[in-house]
């Protein structure tokens, strides 16, 4: 029987391009984060991260902070789909399997965006619930403002959870406190994002804020974007946290920025 390699793992591969994706596995990064990483020349590693947008392996969005900077980002839904594909076709044993919510560590996470209004409370929601509780999951921003309804009314009405408790913090508060994981949402804020003491490199992921200014029913939408977003990357945060691999994306032993 003949059997030609997925497209996936021909594209994927390549040196260069396997390095790229390992390095936005553990965050959203620029291009020229990503050459300093990697140490191969600029115009080399936009060309790979072009073949890897063509494959849809990634993502791109122009950075809220700098509009000239564009951040990178993994498609792991996608990614993880490809790889169990490509293991089912050798053998229906070899598709990836979810693990199991039992063996989840318990870890603490603060999750940061500029207004702690939208992202970050939703974001800390999300992880509470779906890691069953083994995460401690906090959030705050740099600008703290009041809850934005719509960050209610969604994680209500798409993910059962209610945020109505939930009270703005400045992310000063948690100066001096070690977390496992932190994890910026917002390109301003990961300008401005402090130190933790013994703790990992933040994580970021470069989300659009739904606070546009304009009428709740217009963002409405965008807010249900984000929280698909949110449940979707925090599902794969917690699988890392379940995973022994002491290299696995975003392990607290990793400290590499």
């Amino acid at each position: 029987m003949n059997l030609a390699p997925p497209e996936f793992l021909q594209l994927a591969a390549h040196p260069l391009r396997w390095r790229l994706l390992g390095e936005l596995a553990r965050s959203d990064r620029g291009v020229n984060e990503l050459t300093r990483l990697v140490g191969e020349p600029q115009n080399l590693v936009s060309y790979h991260l072009g073949k890897l947008r063509g494959g849809r392996l990634v993502t791109a969005r122009r950075s809220a902070a700098d509009g000239r900077d564009t951040y990178y980002g993994l498609d792991l839904g996608r990614v993880g789909a490809l790889l169990s594909e490509a293991g089912g076709a050798l053998h229906p044993g070899l598709r990836l399997a979810p693990p199991a919510p039992g063996h989840i560590r318990p870890a603490s996470v603060l999750f940061l965006c500029t207004g702690n209004s939208a992202r970050s409370p939703m974001a800390a929601a999300l992880a509470s619930k779906l890691s069953g509780g083994a995460v401690q999951a906090a959030s705050a921003g740099s600008h703290p403002r009041p809850l934005h309804p719509n960050a209610l009314r969604v994680m209500r009405e798409d993910h059962g959870l209610d945020l109505a408790d939930h009270t703005p913090r400045h992310f000063g508060e948690f100066a001096g406190q070690r977390f496992d994981r932190v994890i910026t949402l917002c390109d301003r804020v990961r300008e401005v994002c402090p130190e933790f003491p013994e703790g990992p490199a933040p994580i970021h992921w470069s989300l659009a804020n739904p606070v546009t200014g304009e009428a709740d029913d217009v963002t409405l939408p965008l807010f249900r974007e984000t929280g698909a977003a949110l449940a979707a990357r925090t599902s794969f945060l917690i699988a890392a946290l379940a995973d022994p691999n002491p290299d696995a994306q975003g392990d607290p032993d990793a400290r590499r920025q």
